[in-house]
């Protein structure tokens, strides 16, 4: 016999039994645990992806390049995302359950598990560690980093996620916006979500969300030191492929997630 889940099914840890009814006799019998996840392959799923050379790139392929640098000067870093070795997936179901998501409403959490973009937001929490909830990286931008990781030290994601679990749970120090975007680009994989990165060269920073960088100068053309807006060197980020029935088919497809802490949302 064959057992077919939901398309939208919640993904996770399941439990199999075989329970047999004879006459007013029940027997119930434990036969093993799988684990269900978002299938890319499977057309009725949110995060079906049609083409089969995509699903290699962005759903299987263990390795990749991280651009970083700045406009003028383009590095490109090899990166191993390596989101099917061993323990990982463990490490990965375990991250759903450490949330604050999970923590402030179990059965709730539990329940919007089969929704990509619920999943992909409760990751993008978990990466950083930024709100007491037992995030996977400590972000470091500037001083000195010779009591842990310097950042641009780190070329794969397992080493880091290991080393989350080994230390019961502790934020792994330190990590940017590459480390962050490496690092959820294996966990949303590992849970069957189409992941990829982006880097994007002179990247705005709009503070006071006015849509504009503001520079402010005196009247001899000397710059004051007003003002918090800024642009960056580049910035690496993350797309995840999924539908958006709350949005409308026009929005399907690539959907932005940033696991860098910002500033809270308000």
């Amino acid at each position: 016999f064959t057992i077919s889940s939901p398309a939208n099914a919640v993904i996770g840890r399941y439990n199999l039994f075989l329970q047999v009814t004879s006459g007013n006799k029940i027997i119930s019998r434990f036969l093993g645990q799988f684990v269900l996840l978002f299938n890319p392959w499977c057309p009725g799923d949110d995060v079906y992806m049609a083409n089969e050379n995509e699903r290699q790139e962005y759903v299987l392929n263990e390795n990749g390049i991280i651009f970083v640098g700045n406009a003028k000067y383009i590095e490109a870093r090899g990166w191993y995302y390596g989101q099917f070795q061993d323990h990982l997936l463990n490490i990965c179901l375990t991250m759903l359950d450490l949330s604050l998501y999970y923590r402030q409403d179990p059965a709730i959490d539990v329940s919007r598990r089969g929704d990509p973009k619920y999943v992909g937001r409760v990751i993008s929490s978990m990466i950083n560690g930024n709100d007491n909830d037992n995030g996977v990286l400590l972000g470091k931008w500037q001083g000195s980093f010779h009591s842990h990781e310097n950042p641009s030290r780190w070329d794969g994601s397992v080493v880091i996620l290991q080393k989350w679990r080994q230390d019961n749970y502790k934020p792994v120090q330190y990590g940017q916006c590459w480390v962050f975007a490496g690092v959820m680009c294996t966990v949303l994989r590992c849970l069957g979500i189409p992941t990829r990165l982006v880097s994007n060269f002179n990247s705005a920073h709009d503070v006071d969300r006015n849509l504009s960088i503001d520079k402010y100068y005196d009247s001899s053309g000397k710059s004051l030191n007003i003002g918090k807006d800024s642009t960056w060197d580049y910035h690496v980020w993350n797309e995840s492929w999924f539908i958006r029935p709350d949005l409308g088919t026009s929005y399907n497809g690539w959907q932005v997630l940033d696991a860098t802490p910002q500033e809270q949302s308000k």
